[in-house]
C-alpha cells in the first residue's frame, strides 16, 4: 500500500465512528414501495422499479422510470416523512431516464426491437394532466438525459447498448451510439432542431463503437459524456455540437482488495490495471467533474475519481469508498469481481456545503462526501434500498432521494424502493454497528449476524457469529456497545486443525464461562453438514463437537438450531437450544426446545407453540437465558408491509420441564415480552425479515441484531437495537 492510501484509509479508520454530535447529517426519513403505485386493475405483485429519479423545480413531486413496468412514476413528496403514491403514466416502450422542466416530464423511452435494431424516442408528458403531449423520435436506444442549466437545451446519450449474450458480449456491435442535442422552446422540445454529435474514433477502445452512458452539463454549457464500454470521457460544446476536448478515463491498480467470490472476506488481493469505466457524471464546477466507476465491460475500479476538464487525475478514492461499505457490512462477497460497483452519482450544495453523493449498486449504499477542492472528505454512509441506480438532490427542502431499481418480488424478497433522507441537526443514526479498522488501513469486514451472546461478567460487550454465507471463515465477535455505533472490535476465527473449519452454519453461541463459547451449527445433511454444537477455547479451536443423537436425526429437515444458551451450573449445566421450525416429527405449529447435558451427556427436548401466521412461515431465531427466564426470538419469513410477526417471547425456567426422546414432549408456555415491528420501522426503512440475535448483557441492557444475509439479495442493511433493560421491557 502506498503512503498516500495508508495515510488515507487510516483517517477513514479514524472516521469509522461518525462524529457524537455532528452539526449536521442525512437520517432517512421514509421509504416507499414503488408496487404502491401500480394500478388497481394490476396484481400487486407485478414486477416494478425505480431507476432514474427527479425532482420538480419546487422538490414537491418525484418523478422516476420504471422500465420493468413500461411507465413513468410519480410520488407526492409535499410531505417528505410521508410520500404518496401519485400514479404511473404507461408508455409504449421502456423508460430509461427521466428530468422536469417547465411542468413537463421528458422521458428517454427505448423502443427497440432488439439489440441489433436499437430505437427510442423522447417522450413528453405534462405533469398537471399525466398526458403525453408528444415524442420526438430520436433514431437509437436512449440512456441518461439531461438539461442545460438555463433549461434551452436537452442531451441524451444514445447507447445502443452491447448484447452480453453476443460474442460473450465484446465490442464491437455496431450500430454505434451517438449523443442527441435538443433545443428547448417555452419548456418543450423542438424535434426538428435535434442534433448529432458523432463520438466514434476518439476512445481508444472500440473506437467505431463508442456507447455513451450518462450526461451532464455545467454551466458554461458544455456536456460530459461518459462511454462507459470505451473508458473513455468526451466534453461536448452543446451550442455548436462539437466535440472540444476528450481523454481516456485510465485505469487502476488496487492492492488490498477482497478478489475471490470464497466465502470469506479477505482484503488481501491484488487488482491490476482495471479500467475505470465510468457510468455517472457530475460536474462539481466548469473545471472538474466526478465520474462513478462501475466498470461494465471490463472494469472493476471500485471507487470514483475527481478528473479536470482535461482529463487529469486529481483524486482517485481507490478501495476507501468501499472500505467504508465492508466496515458497516455491506461488502457483498457473492458479487465481488467488481466490488461495490459505484454507478450513480449526484453533487449540490446544501447551505455553504458542497456535497459529492455517490452510489455503491452492489453494497447499497450512499456515501456522501464534502468537495474541498481537493481530496473529499468523507462525511457518513447512508443505507439504501437494493441497487440504488438513481439519486437527486433538493436542497431547498434539505432531501436527497434514492431510486434502488431491483424488484425480488418473484423470490419473496424486498421490493424496489424510493427512500428519502433529510438534513438536519443530530447523530446519524446509520450505520448502527461497524468494525474497527486493523493496522494496514483495512477493515475487519463483517456480515450475515446470525446469533448474539453477553460477556458474562462485562457489561457493554457482546459476541456474535457469522452464518453460512462465510462458510471458508466462520467467525465470532467482539462487540463494543459502550460506542455508537457499536463497534465490532475483534474477529476470531473457528478453526479445526489450525485450519479454519468447514461444514459449519453458525447460527448462535453463548459464553461457557471458561474464556471459550459453545457455539450452535444449523445442519442440512443433503449437503453433508451435520446438526452439531462445538466447545471453542478463546482462540476460537474446536474442542468438542456434540452430534445430534439418531432419535432425534430421524425427523430432520433443513431447518435446524437457531440459538444457544446456558441454564444451571456444575454437574447440573443444561445448554438449550431453539430449533427454527417443525421437524417431521413435530405437531403442525410446534418446534423443540433441546437440552443436553453436557457432564451426563444426556438429550432432552419440550415442544414449544408457534404464532399462526397467513402468509409464509413463522419459526425461531434465537434463545438466551436471563433471571429465571428463557428469552425467545419468534419471527416470520415476511419482509416491509407483509411482516407481521417479530417478537420476543418468554418462557418461565419453572415450568421449563423437557423429557427424553420417546416419551410425551411436554408444551410450554409463553408470555410476549415486545413486539419488534416498531423498532424495525424506527430505521424509517422497510422491516426486514431476518431478527436472528438477542442477548442481555450483564448490567440487564437488551440488544437485538438483524441478518443481511451477507448483502446477497439483501440491501445489506443490518440494525442494532438497544432496547433497554430488560426489567423495564418485561
Amino acid at each position: 500500500m502506498n503512503r498516500k492510501l495508508l495515510l488515507l484509509t487510516t483517517a477513514l479508520a479514524a472516521s469509522a465512528a461518525l462524529p457524537a454530535h455532528a452539526a449536521e447529517v442525512f437520517n432517512r426519513v421514509a421509504t416507499f414501495p414503488v408496487s404502491q403505485n401500480l394500478p388497481a386493475d394490476v396484481d400487486a405483485a407485478t414486477p416494478t422499479s425505480s431507476e432514474i429519479i427527479t425532482a420538480t423545480e419546487d422538490g414537491m413531486t418525484l418523478v422516476y422510470s420504471d422500465s420493468p413496468l413500461g411507465a413513468v412514476g410519480f410520488i407526492d413528496l409535499t410531505d417528505p416523512k410521508a410520500p404518496k403514491a401519485a400514479g404511473i403514466v404507461k408508455i409504449d416502450g421502456e423508460p430509461t431516464s427521466v428530468t422536469v422542466l417547465s411542468g413537463k416530464v421528458l422521458a428517454g423511452v427505448n423502443t427497440s426491437k432488439s439489440k441489433q435494431e436499437p430505437s427510442g424516442n423522447l417522450t413528453v408528458i405534462d405533469l398537471a394532466s399525466k398526458k403525453i403531449d408528444a415524442s420526438c423520435d430520436l433514431g437509437g436506444q436512449p440512456d441518461s438525459v439531461a438539461l442545460s442549466r438555463d433549461g434551452k437545451l436537452l442531451a441524451v446519450a444514445i447507447e445502443n447498448e452491447r448484447d452480453e449474450e453476443l460474442n460473450e458480449g465484446a465490442l464491437p456491435q455496431l450500430p454505434a451510439g451517438n449523443l442527441k442535442i435538443i433545443a428547448m422552446n417555452d419548456g418543450a422540445p423542438d424535434c426538428a432542431s435535434i442534433k448529432t454529435v458523432d463520438l466514434t474514433g476518439i476512445a481508444t477502445v472500440s473506437p467505431e463503437d463508442p456507447e455513451p452512458e450518462f450526461v451532464a452539463f455545467n454551466d458554461k454549457g458544455e456536456i460530459a459524456v461518459t462511454l462507459q464500454e470505451n473508458n473513455h470521457i468526451a466534453i461536448v460544446d452543446a451550442a455548436s455540437g462539437k466535440v472540444v476536448s476528450h481523454f481516456p478515463a485510465g485505469e487502476v491498480t488496487l492492492e488490498n482488495v477482497d478478489t475471490k467470490k470464497d466465502g470469506a472476506l479477505s482484503f488481501t488481493g491484488k487488482v491490476e490495471n482495471a479500467p475505470r469505466e465510468p457510468d455517472a457524471v457530475k460536474w462539481l464546477d466548469d473545471e472538474r467533474l466526478v465520474v462513478a466507476n462501475e466498470g461494465d465491460y471490463k472494469g472493476g475500479a471500485r471507487g470514483f475519481t475527481i478528473f479536470s476538464r482535461a482529463g487529469e487525475v486529481l483524486y482517485e478514492s481507490g478501495p476507501a469508498f468501499e472500505y467504508q461499505a465492508a466496515a458497516a457490512g455491506h461488502y457483498p462477497d457473492a458479487r465481488n469481481k467488481k466490488g461495490i460497483e459505484p454507478e450513480g452519482l449526484e453533487f449540490a450544495s446544501f447551505g455553504d456545503q458542497k456535497l459529492i453523493f455517490v452510489a455503491a449498486e452492489r453494497a447499497s449504499l450512499v456515501g456522501v462526501y464534502k468537495d474541498t477542492g481537493a481530496e473529499p472528505e468523507f462525511l457518513q454512509l447512508l443505507p439504501s434500498g437494493i441497487g440504488p441506480e438513481g439519486l437527486v438532490a433538493i436542497p431547498q427542502r434539505k432531501l436527497l432521494v434514492t431510486a434502488n431499481e431491483t424488484d425480488l418480488v418473484e423470490d419473496g424478497l424486498a421490493r424496489s424502493h424510493v427512500m428519502v433522507y433529510e438534513l438536519g441537526e443530530g447523530d446519524a443514526a446509520y450505520p448502527q454497528i461497524v468494525s474497527s479498522f486493523k493496522d494496514d488501513g483495512t477493515p475487519l469486514g463483517w456480515g450475515a449476524l446470525s446469533g448474539l451472546a453477553a460477556d458474562p461478567k462485562e457489561a457493554g460487550k457482546l459476541y456474535a457469529v457469522s452464518d453460512s454465507v462465510y462458510r471458508s471463515a466462520p467467525a465470532i465477535f467482539t462487540i463494543d456497545t459502550t460506542k455508537t455505533p457499536a463497534l465490532i472490535a475483534e474477529k476470531t476465527i473457528v478453526t479445526r486443525d489450525g485450519q479454519p473449519a468447514q461444514k459449519l452454519d453458525l447460527e448462535g453461541l453463548v459464553a461457557d464461562g471458561k474464556g471459550g463459547f459453545w457455539l450452535a451449527s444449523e445442519g442440512r445433511s443433503d449437503k453433508l453438514t451435520p446438526h452439531a454444537i462445538y466447545n471453542v477455547n478463546a482462540k476460537g479451536e474446536i474442542k468438542e463437537e456434540i452430534a445430534f443423537p439418531a432419535e432425534l436425526l430421524a425427523g430432520e429437515t433443513r431447518f435446524g438450531l437457531e440459538g444457544i444458551t446456558i441454564v444451571g451450573e456444575g454437574d447440573d449445566l443444561t445448554l438449550v437450544m431453539a430449533i427454527q421450525r417443525e421437524w417431521a416429527d413435530d405437531p403442525k405449529g410446534q418446534v423443540k426446545l433441546l437440552a443436553y447435558k453436557p457432564k451426563a451427556k444426556e438429550w432432552s427436548a419440550v415442544r414449544y407453540p408457534l404464532d399462526a401466521t397467513e402468509k409464509g412461515w413463522v419459526g425461531l431465531s434465537e434463545i438466551t437465558a436471563h433471571d429465571g427466564k428463557l428469552y425467545i426470538v419468534e419471527r416470520d419469513n415476511l419482509i416491509g408491509a407483509e411482516a407481521k410477526n417479530k417478537r420476543i417471547y418468554a418462557v418461565a425456567l419453572d415450568g421449563f420441564k423437557p423429557a427424553k426422546f420417546g416419551d410425551e414432549l411436554p408444551v410450554v408456555e409463553k408470555a410476549l415480552v415486545r413486539d419488534l415491528l416498531p423498532d424495525l420501522k424506527s430505521a424509517n426503512g422497510y422491516v426486514v425479515d431476518k431478527v436472528e440475535g438477542f442477548a442481555i448483557d450483564a448490567s440487564g441492557e437488551a440488544f437485538v441484531v438483524t441478518d443481511n444475509d451477507g448483502v446477497d439479495d439483501s440491501s445489506g442493511e443490518t440494525l442494532f437495537l438497544r432496547l433497554g433493560n430488560i426489567a423495564a421491557i418485561n
